[in-house]
């Protein structure tokens, strides 16, 4: 995030989490998640530049943020969860992982549902995996409405820590 000019390093005290067997799939999301496509890593960097957009709120990810995690993409270290429907990229996630410990970085929709899809399938994935835990750094109001739910920093920090061995 940039304050000021720079960016900054946000270490939230609560911490936001998405506990992986607490994932709020409700009904309309059910019936949503047929309607999309879900792919991995296959638009990196068109994921970030959804959620660069110059026209969203707060935007806070500019060029040498998208070149930097377009780096760690490539390393490895980054991936999206993108939505698709009728061939366009809808909707997705990009985000880190290390070890059992995915946080997810920003999110975006060019329609309805596309990224709530993506965050189910991130979930899901994760969980396939064996992930310990889910970062979404803050709960908002609609990662609340996904199951987001406010963490300790002792208590993230513990999770963070096994999470991190495995």
């Amino acid at each position: 995030m940039r304050v000021e000019g720079v960016l900054a390093w946000w270490s939230p005290d609560p911490r936001g989490v998405i506990p992986l067997d607490g994932f709020h799939r409700s009904r309309s999301l059910r019936g949503a998640i047929p309607r999309f496509e879900v792919r991995v890593d296959t638009a990196f960097e068109a994921v970030m530049r959804g959620c660069a957009d110059p026209g969203r709120e707060h935007g806070w990810i500019d060029e040498s943020f998208v070149a930097a995690y377009c780096r760690l993409h490539e390393l490895g270290w980054a991936h999206s969860v993108e939505t698709w429907r009728d061939g366009a990229l809808v909707g997705g996630l990009y985000g880190l992982r290390v070890g059992g410990c995915s946080a997810g970085e920003s999110m975006f929709h060019r329609v309805r549902d596309a990224s709530k899809v993506a965050c189910w399938a991130t979930v899901e994935l994760l969980r396939i995996d064996g992930a310990m835990l889910f970062d979404v750094q803050w709960t908002t109001p609609h990662l609340r409405t996904l199951g987001a739910v406010d963490m300790t920093r002792p208590d993230y920090l513990r999770r963070l820590a096994a999470a991190l061995a495995r």
